[in-house]
């Protein structure tokens, strides 16, 4: 079973997130900001972290390098309301940039896609 990191400051968005990718097979645990998503990834084996850009005590953008530089191997999707933050060049790094939707399709279908399933 495939595990994913949730990252997002919103935890009613983070509760829809956590149960759609349950249902989709995946293991899913959570984190509320970047700095909770860097020590959790030095704590536990990921195949994927779905990372918010704007949170407080650590933005997604900070915790995309620190992540990258613990774990080169691991996948990231940037998932933000915000399209402009795909042209800051220190967005490049993660494998996908989805904006969020209520419809949750396209950040599943790129989850598959990274995960090669």
């Amino acid at each position: 079973m495939k595990r994913i990191l949730l990252v997002d400051d919103d935890e009613d968005l983070l509760e829809l997130y956590r149960e759609t990718l349950k249902e989709e097979g995946f293991s899913v645990d959570t984190a509320t900001n970047g700095r909770e998503a860097v020590e959790k990834v030095k704590e536990k084996e990921y195949d994927l972290v779905v990372l918010d850009i704007r949170m407080p005590e650590m933005d997604g953008i900070e915790a995309l390098g620190y992540i990258l530089g613990e774990r080169k191997d691991i996948k990231v999707v940037l998932n933000t309301a915000y399209a402009s933050y795909k042209d800051n060049f220190l967005t490049w790094g993660a494998d996908a940039y989805i904006l969020k939707s209520s419809d949750l399709s396209e950040l599943v279908a790129a989850i598959k896609k990274l995960l090669c399933l």
